[in-house]
Formats: structure tokens, C-alpha cells, sequence
């Protein structure tokens, strides 16, 4: 199997954060890879990765990182694949993250995700995918409905809920 999807966080410290894109792409049957590179203490590691990920069949990066949170933007200079950011909440709640990433120069974007939205992140990569995959593009449809059908349950047990005053 091979990846077409690449996680990557800073440290292991994000895995909470960033296992949420896995368990989402896990339900998708996505085959994904998952790997901790750091910007700052392994630069020649997150270059070499970004160089030859195209390469090895990866289709769009997802990068999670906090405070400084050069990451996404570090592999976004060495790819020409789309890589979302996904700005990790550490100090400032996630603000200083999530700003890093967002202000990237002409030339090198990042899609950005909220704070701590690697969930987000991995539907946008699935969304991107589904651009030219049927099979993806019909599991992301199906995922999506099944969010309004959650709504739906959630307004009927509201429903049951009795308040004198309560007029629904």
C-alpha cells in the first residue's frame, strides 16, 4: 500500500492533536504515512522529505506544528504538492501557530486549518483528492451526510427534553 496523504507534526508532543486526521483517513480507507520532522532541529530532514514526496506517491502533506510553527511553510517552499498547515495550540492558544502559518510570502501557500483542526485538515486533503477520485470523492460525500444526519438526532433527543417552559 502506498501512502498518498503524509502527516507530519514537529514532535510526537502533537500526536493527540494530529491523530485525528489518522482515525479520519483510517474510516476513509486512505492509506496515509505519519512522521514527526522538525524545521528547526532537523532542516536538512524536512527538505530532503518535501523534495522527494511527489516522488514516492504522496498527493498532498498535512503539517502540524505550534509556536513558531515554521513547518508547513518550510515543506510548502521545497514541494509544488498542496500542504495544509495545521497550527497547534501551545502558547498564546495556538495564535502565534496559526499566525506563522498563515503569513507565508507570494509563491508559497499554506492552506490553514483552525487551531488545532487536524480533522479539518484531513477532509480538506480528502476534498482535494476527490477532485480525480470517484471512490474518494463518493466517501467524502457520504461522510458529509452522515454530519447532517448527526444534526438531525441531535434535534430529536433536544425534542424529548421536557421544561415546563421549554415551547419545542
Amino acid at each position: 500500500m502506498t501512502p498518498i496523504i503524509s502527516i507530519i507534526m514537529g514532535s510526537t508532543s502533537d500526536l493527540p492533536v494530529m491523530e485525528k486526521a489518522m482515525k479520519y483517513l483510517e474510516e476513509m480507507q486512505i492509506p496515509f504515512e505519519v512522521n514527526a520532522l522538525s524545521a528547526h532541529r532537523t532542516p536538512a530532514a524536512v527538505e530532503d522529505f518535501a523534495r522527494n514526496a511527489a516522488g514516492r506517491g504522496i498527493k498532498v502533506i498535512i503539517a502540524g506544528a505550534g509556536m513558531a510553527a515554521a513547518l508547513p511553510g518550510v515543506i510548502a517552499a521545497s514541494t509544488t504538492l498542496p500542504v495544509i498547515g495545521v497550527p497547534i495550540k501551545g502558547m498564546l492558544d495556538g495564535l502565534d501557530a496559526m499566525l506563522s502559518i498563515i503569513q507565508m510570502p507570494p509563491g508559497i501557500p499554506v492552506a490553514t486549518v483552525g487551531v488545532n483542526g487536524a480533522l479539518n485538515a484531513a477532509i480538506l486533503a480528502t476534498e482535494m483528492l476527490a477532485l480525480s477520485d470517484a471512490a474518494i470523492a463518493e466517501k467524502v460525500a457520504a461522510y458529509k451526510a452522515g454530519l447532517g444526519a448527526k444534526i438531525e438526532k441531535a434535534n430529536k433527543d433536544l425534542a424529548e427534553i421536557k421544561y415546563e417552559y421549554k415551547t419545542n
